[in-house]
């Protein structure tokens, strides 16, 4: 994983005018469900966000992007879990853990709404839960509404945490 996430931020600092698309695709990949599993995105993006102040990159674009695609990858699961339904509990890797999907249904039918922003923040929820409130048939516009504004709020948070623990090496590395 750390090879990925120092090969992606290399490329964004020799290659600034893809950040943005990068990104989109990243926290895509990160927010799939089972794709998120092969694709370690998060230290990739954080690592990219270190490059923010150091390398001059422009935030707004790389965030907005990076919040659009968490919120398409959520999006996406959300609608395979509506779509197949009971199919998916025997796709991999859920058919190797069948108790998943019982946790997954309480933990949302326990948190509603805010569920989808709390998943969003939880490695192993980020991708489920999308899928769980498509399978339990969550209402559509709630689970946007929380989609679209959690996905915002995580793109920030990982590329502002990358920023300031550039920004304290930094200030370190002159320090010493």
């Amino acid at each position: 994983m750390e090879d990925f996430a120092h090969t992606m931020a290399n490329f964004v600092r020799d290659h600034q005018s893809w950040a943005a698309p990068i990104v989109l695709l990243l926290a895509f990949g990160e927010s799939l469900a089972f794709f998120s599993l092969l694709i370690p995105a998060w230290g990739a993006l954080v690592a990219i966000g270190a490059l923010i102040g150091v390398a001059g990159l422009n935030f707004w674009p790389i965030w907005i992007a990076g919040g659009i695609g968490a919120a398409l990858g959520d999006w996406v699961s959300y609608w395979f879990g509506f779509r197949y339904k009971e199919q998916v509990a025997r796709m991999w890797p859920l058919s190797h853990y069948p108790d998943l999907l019982p946790r997954g249904e309480a933990f949302v039918r326990k948190w509603g709404v805010p569920s989808i922003f709390i998943g969003r923040f939880f490695g192993p929820l980020r991708a489920s839960v999308p899928l769980v409130a498509g399978i339990f048939e969550m209402p559509y516009w709630h689970f946007q509404v929380a989609n679209f504004v959690s996905a915002l709020v995580w793109a920030a948070a990982l590329l502002m945490f990358g920023d300031i623990i550039a920004q304290i090496i930094e200030w370190i590395w002159r320090a010493v």
